[in-house]
């Protein structure tokens, strides 16, 4: 009898293990915002014993993230809004360019990404129009802040070409080469208090680039995701005065085969616990799921929607 109970309590052990979904989630470089937030949540999802194991990976960003989740390497991730819908309607930058990415679907909106433009202190850049002759580093080839970087200068009636040197590297090797004084300025879009931008200015004397109230409106106009935002002063060390700039939205996403019920399990796991908001400062001051599933840029994943309905966030 004794032996038929240890039998009948593996198999079930057993069977527990086998029904577990495995979800890993890609964010971003280890220096942005993305990290940080992909892990909190992986976190809060396996303490909730939900029958999901998730984890998180550190990836080059929105571009990548989506096209893992195309092709089947990742099932969730974190992406800007803007790369968001050019991936799903085949348009906008090189990457997605007539190859619409269908199956990626919305989990919900986190928080505002801002477009920092940071400068070497002395370095002659004042505004967006300084970087004319530059060594500017605009980006991974293919990521999100690539892209914002063409549009903003775009909007100063610059092209990659009126750049001294157009550099495409990651925020780490971003960092290292103004540390070095080979760039002169990078572009990173990211929460506030990226790390990436606190450690230049911890070993640098760095100033934000403004991108001025007109600029913003000209690029709104063209590129509806941006919105205007103010860096408070004293978000980065030396760096007093409130800056103006643009920002889009990060996003949560997921393919759109994940099963609906993984998917409201992990939010409710997430956006239901008292301590999601405390993974990171910008989910503290921004998050707000009421707004979670407001203006979303790709069709919302059933499992989402089934969670939005039951809190009455949407009809």
């Amino acid at each position: 009898m004794k032996k038929k109970f240890l039998l009948f309590a593996s198999l079930a052990l057993l069977g527990s293990a086998l029904a577990q979904t495995f979800v890993t989630i890609g964010s971003g470089g280890t220096t942005g915002v993305y990290f940080p937030v992909a892990t909190g949540i992986a976190k809060l999802v396996n303490d909730a014993n939900i029958g999901v194991r998730a984890n998180a990976r550190s990836t080059g960003g929105s571009v990548f993230n989506i096209n893992a989740i195309a092709s089947g390497e990742l099932q969730m991730g974190l992406a800007q809004n803007d790369i968001a819908y050019y991936a799903y309607n085949g348009t906008g930058i090189p990457a997605f360019e007539g190859k619409p990415v269908k199956n990626i679907r919305a989990v919900g909106i986190l928080y505002p990404e801002v477009v920092h433009v940071v400068a070497r202190a002395g370095a002659g850049i004042n505004t967006i129009a300084d970087l004319k002759g530059k060594r500017v580093v605009i980006g991974d080839v293919g990521s999100g802040t690539e892209q914002n970087a063409r549009q903003v200068l775009e909007a100063y009636g610059l092209g990659l070409n009126d750049l001294r040197e157009a550099i495409r590297v990651n925020p780490n090797n971003a960092l290292a080469l103004m540390q070095d004084g080979r760039a002169d300025a990078f572009f990173f879009t990211g929460g506030l208090g990226a790390s990436v931008i606190s450690q230049a200015a911890q070993t640098l004397r760095i100033q934000l680039v403004e991108v001025e109230a007109s600029r913003v409106q000209e690029l709104a106009k063209k590129y509806p995701f941006y919105r205007a935002f103010n860096i408070p002063g004293e978000t980065y060390r030396g760096v007093d005065v409130t800056t103006p700039s643009v920002a889009v939205l990060s996003m949560w996403i997921a393919a759109e085969s994940l099963s609906a019920d993984v998917v409201y399990n992990m939010l409710k796991a997430t956006f239901d616990s008292p301590e999601f908001k405390s993974i990171h400062p910008n989910l503290q001051r921004f998050f707000n799921v009421n707004l979670a599933a407001r203006n979303l840029p790709i069709p919302l994943h059933p499992g989402a929607e089934r969670y939005y309905r039951e809190k009455r966030i949407i009809r």
